[in-house]
């Protein structure tokens, strides 16, 4: 790495210290970043940074971050993420896969013009410098925006959380799914970690077929008793929770974000990027994902029998997340509704979404306090990740509220009381109601290995965040 960051930007008095602890989390850092913060709906944080040439690509780095991910799969460390072994990004939640690790291929954006050169399918006018109003994609940080219609429409009374699938979406009865509960979909409860019980994975275009993939999923045998486990579901969360979206509100997932999020907020955030903000994109950079042999091999050293249906599971999960990872360097997979993985958008909007959920922002509040509580709640402290995981179970392991990621030793998000998610590579959006707080983040180079703990460039910024806020530090 050769010279430092350049961060640009503004904080308001009293948050300065916030600019030089996002300068020291960038400093080794090969892609670009944004850092955007809300304190009481009110912005006090607007940074982004865009990386110096570096000595290594940066695709070699976040290839060594994959590796490293894929060794995490095999130690376990009672990460539910790790122990997945490819059931993927588990967000830092949102995530990435502990199996699969970064597992896009996008284009590496340095250089000391921090000038993106972008796909060749685009559409766009040409490069452009990096800046506030770029977009990228979120990976996991998506599985928030799902939560959020969710949330919205129980608040609304349309949809009960606590009242079977099957309700919503008969279909969904089939194979012993009877009594999966909604709240089972949201906190990663429902035994579907894949589309498919083949371990070599749901095929692109396939992947791409919103539709095909919810049959799928209607027609499967959960892995575990729906209820009585949890572990991460990468890609099928957004697809299972979705659909009940669609079938209460008749729109798709995609759809009832952009009219009723996204448009009364002003956020630049969309599950299917439209071509005409293509010229906004800026590419991940990441190294290749794991071998799917070694993934298996990781698989088999968890404990699980190479046909256990578990064992399938998750090596067909690291796989599908792979294949959408790098679908999404591609116009084709950026303009598809993969709601688990495949939002687009930048810092300043997620904090301003988040901030609408424990605030008024310019007026609008999205959710309630008690519907909020509701969603922070912990849902999974309780249960085991499903047999024979449970033996890496440890005080690390994955928390999930309902459709949100909670604090935790490696992902302590903004200390207790918060909930947002993570998502592969280092993505973070965050809230914490009793501080006011909300905070997006968002990344160019895929380089965070949840098994490693908390990405090394959150922890400067996130200690000067809860400094300015007043929040006590840990103990």
């Amino acid at each position: 790495m050769t010279g430092r960051p350049r961060v640009e930007g503004s904080v308001r008095p009293g948050w300065e210290a916030v600019r030089d602890a996002f300068a020291q989390g960038q400093a080794h850092d090969d892609g670009h970043a944004q850092l955007a913060v809300r304190h009481h709906g009110r912005v006090v944080v607007d940074l982004w940074s865009t990386g110096p040439a570096a000595s290594r690509s940066a695709a070699a780095g976040a290839g060594a971050a994959g590796a490293g991910a894929a060794r995490s799969v095999a130690a376990g460390a009672g990460d539910a993420r790790s122990a997945a072994a490819g059931a993927g990004a588990a967000g830092a939640g949102a995530a990435v896969t502990a199996a699969t690790g970064p597992a896009a291929t996008g284009l590496a954006t340095t250089g000391t013009d921090a000038r993106r050169t972008g796909p060749s399918d685009a559409g766009g006018p040409g490069p452009r410098p990096y800046g506030p109003d770029s977009v990228g994609v979120l990976m996991s940080v998506s599985k928030a925006l799902v939560a959020v219609c969710a949330h919205l429409l129980a608040e609304r009374g349309a949809l009960d959380l606590d009242a079977p699938v099957a309700r919503y979406w008969p279909e969904f009865a089939a194979a012993g799914k009877a009594a999966t509960t909604v709240t089972d979909l949201l906190a990663h409860r429902a035994g579907l970690p894949a589309f498919t019980a083949d371990p070599g994975g749901t095929p692109l275009p396939a992947l791409l077929d919103c539709g095909a993939r919810v049959r799928a999923l209607a027609e499967m045998q959960p892995v575990w008793q729906p209820g009585s486990a949890f572990l991460y579901h990468a890609l099928a969360y957004g697809h299972l929770v979705g659909e009940v979206v669609r079938r209460v509100s008749g729109r798709s997932v995609g759809r009832f974000f952009a009219d009723q999020v996204a448009g009364p907020l002003g956020l630049d955030l969309w599950i299917g990027l439209p071509q005409r903000e293509e010229y906004r994109f800026v590419p991940q950079s990441a190294g290749p994902p794991p071998t799917a042999g070694r993934v298996a091999a990781a698989v088999q050293e968890l404990g699980l029998a190479p046909d256990h249906p578990l064992a399938t599971a998750l090596r067909a999960s690291a796989a599908e997340l792979a294949r959408v990872t790098r679908a999404l360097d591609r116009r084709e997979g950026r303009a598809a509704e993969i709601p688990g993985a495949g939002a687009i958008g930048n810092a300043r909007s997620l904090a301003r979404l988040h901030a609408a959920l424990i605030g008024p922002v310019d007026g609008v509040r999205l959710l309630s306090s008690r519907t909020v509580d509701r969603a922070r709640a912990p849902r999974t402290d309780h249960l085991p990740q499903p047999a024979p995981l449970h033996r890496f179970d440890g005080p690390d392991r994955s928390r999930f509220g309902l459709g949100f990621e909670l604090p935790r030793p490696g992902e302590p998000l903004l200390g207790e009381g918060s909930f947002g998610h993570a998502g592969a590579g280092g993505r973070l959006g965050m809230a914490h109601p009793e501080s006011g707080l909300a905070v997006g983040y968002v990344c160019t180079a895929m380089s965070w290995d949840p098994s490693a703990g908390p990405d090394p460039r959150w922890v400067p910024w996130t200690a000067a965040v809860r400094e300015a806020a007043g929040i006590p530090a840990r103990t």
